[in-house]
């Protein structure tokens, strides 16, 4: 069974299943998040929905590089959790099955080609606090911890 945080599914509206990709990324005793200025300002784990076609470890390597701007190696599946949520963006409800890896960060090529994203480097402590959801900060207290 796969753990679920936030808000439990409305029996009463129809979610789309998104799977996605996120990482724990530590280096030299701090975390590499993501901040995402929109749709509101939110700290991330770096990562997000894997392309049809897309094998998960090369969508991970794709997201971080996106939204941190970071080239990463070894990575390490963690876990995975489910959260049930409004995206919008997409102006979809969503049930997210984020899948959670752990990786180096070897080499930063530039700031992060997804627009509205800033990579910050965190103690995992203030880190973990930060982080704008429930999944993310227990998958990064666990690895952290």
């Amino acid at each position: 069974m796969i753990r679920r945080f936030g808000q439990a599914p409305d029996p009463a509206r129809k979610y789309t299943l998104r799977t996605g990709v996120y990482a724990v990324l530590p280096r030299d005793g701090a975390l590499l998040l993501t901040h995402q200025a929109e749709p509101e300002p939110e700290f991330q784990l770096p990562g997000g929905g894997i392309d049809p076609g897309e094998s998960p470890i090369t969508a991970l390597h794709r997201e971080v590089f996106e939204e941190t701007g970071w080239h990463i190696a070894r990575p390490r599946r963690l876990g995975a959790f489910r959260r049930f949520t409004y995206m919008p963006e997409y102006d979809l409800w969503a049930e997210k099955l984020c899948v959670i890896y752990t990786a180096l960060p070897v080499r930063a090529y530039g700031p992060p080609t997804e627009p509205g994203h800033e990579a910050v480097w965190m103690p995992p402590d203030l880190a973990i606090e930060a982080l704008g959801n429930p999944g993310d900060r227990y998958f990064a207290a666990a690895y952290s911890g």
